[in-house]
């Protein structure tokens, strides 16, 4: 064969090698090693205080702000816009607080603090379609703002303490 017809193939074929070691090492090394938990654990913490922090920047920066500025007011300038953006963030927030729940498992202290939160945050599942329609914001806006602030008093007890980071409007639209 000649090696212009190899070239694009050797890419393809290193992939289906690594996918297929991948899939055959299963979780048995981890289990093995005698600080596979502590680091899970610590894995588990960072990845809840970066979820956490996302969620809690987009619901700040594109939900609570605007509100508070008039923005998602009837007749406001740039109001639609606000209110799309707002429901992005929306829908992130929830993304994101659904992942750090995810990851607050992975941490015994982290788990029991967060579990009585997690009827709250499935709540704000269809509130990101209330914010896009304009439909009872205030009440929208204070759902968002309590559950984050929630999340961040019940990290800060178990000792992962969340600060916000605004996403880009990129890793908005992304989810």
């Amino acid at each position: 064969m000649p090696r212009s017809l190899l070239r694009p193939l050797v890419p393809l074929l290193l992939c289906a090698l690594l996918a297929g070691t991948a899939a055959c090492g299963g979780d048995k090394d981890s289990a093995a090693s005698p600080t596979s938990t502590v680091e899970r654990q610590k894995l588990a913490k960072t990845r809840f205080v970066a979820n956490a922090g996302l969620a809690a920047g987009a619901t700040y920066q594109w939900i609570v702000k605007p509100y508070r500025a008039g923005t998602f007011a009837s007749g406001a300038d740039g109001r639609r816009f606000a209110l799309i953006k707002a429901g992005l963030a929306g829908a992130f927030t929830y993304n994101r607080l659904k992942a750090a729940l995810r990851n607050a498992k992975g941490d015994p202290t982290l788990a029991k603090a967060v579990a009585p939160l997690t009827a709250g945050i499935d709540a704000l599942k269809d509130l990101p379609s209330k914010l896009r329609k304009g439909d009872s914001t205030e009440s929208v806006v204070k759902s968002f703002d309590g559950a984050i602030n929630k999340v961040k008093d019940a990290g800060k007890g178990a000792g992962a303490e969340v600060t916000d980071k605004v996403p880009s409007a990129g890793e908005l639209a992304k989810g």
